[in-house]
């Protein structure tokens, strides 16, 4: 571990006894290094890093502070990290796995606590889809808010960041594109169709059941296309 590691290892340990919580100030940087046994450099490089990595705010003539801590702000680098494995195959087919994994039994809990004004948005987002038929961006973007929506339903916020980074807007656009050009969209839309009726149901074994349905397709698609070493269309996750 580099000496700037330990830096950063030792302010990450002030966060999580509680001796920096959440919106607190740090101490000036002299300060802050006397206090770590540091060099003012390595408090500097470690404040710098904590602060990409969205665990510290620095503040242009305030200071610098703990950020909220909050789950969707600490994953905020992941969607971004998932957009750079685009050109990898197998990073990309990895992906879908985890996706895989996780949507269904996200889409099962939703089914036992979303609400009746969360199903409307479900709905809303569905109907938008339908009427999109070919239109690739707004079948994207009701797309990612229909998934958005169902997922938010659980009220887990790192659930929720999760599935969100994984599940890059690029390649959903791309996969939408392609199944627009195939006359696969209806089937898409299908899916969709059903994960909604086994949510307005309740019926968290359906709902499971819908949404591995539609996402194991989805990463069947995606695998064949690979495998056959066709170029994905350009665009701009599917659904």
């Amino acid at each position: 571990m580099s000496l700037t590691d330990k830096a950063i290892e030792q302010i990450r340990e002030l966060i999580r006894t509680g001796a920096l919580p959440p919106g607190s100030k740090l101490p000036p940087e002299p300060d802050l290094a006397a206090q770590l046994g540091l060099s003012r450099n390595l408090a500097r490089e470690a404040v710098k890093a904590l602060a990409v990595a969205r665990v510290l705010e620095v503040r242009r003539g305030d200071g610098t502070y703990v950020t909220s801590l909050q789950p969707s702000l600490l994953l905020e680098g992941l969607g971004g990290a998932v957009e750079l494995l685009q050109g990898d195959s197998v990073a990309l087919q990895d992906l879908m796995e985890v996706r895989r994994l996780l949507e269904p039994v996200a889409t099962a809990l939703a089914a036992t606590r979303i609400s009746d004004d969360q199903l409307a948005e479900v709905k809303g987002h569905l109907d938008a889809m339908r009427e999109a038929c070919d239109d690739v961006e707004r079948l994207n973007a009701h797309d990612a808010a229909f998934h958005r929506a169902v997922v938010s339903a659980t009220g887990n916020e790192s659930l929720l960041a999760l599935l969100e980074g994984i599940s890059g807007r690029t390649l959903r656009a791309r996969i939408w594109r392609g199944l627009v050009d195939t006359r696969a969209a209806g089937r898409t839309l299908a899916e969709h169709e059903a994960i909604f009726e086994a949510l307005a149901a309740r019926d968290a074994a359906l709902s499971q059941a819908a949404a591995l349905l539609h996402v194991s397709n989805t990463e069947r698609w995606l695998k064949e296309h690979l495998r056959s070493a066709e170029a994905l269309p350009s665009g701009t996750t599917a659904g």
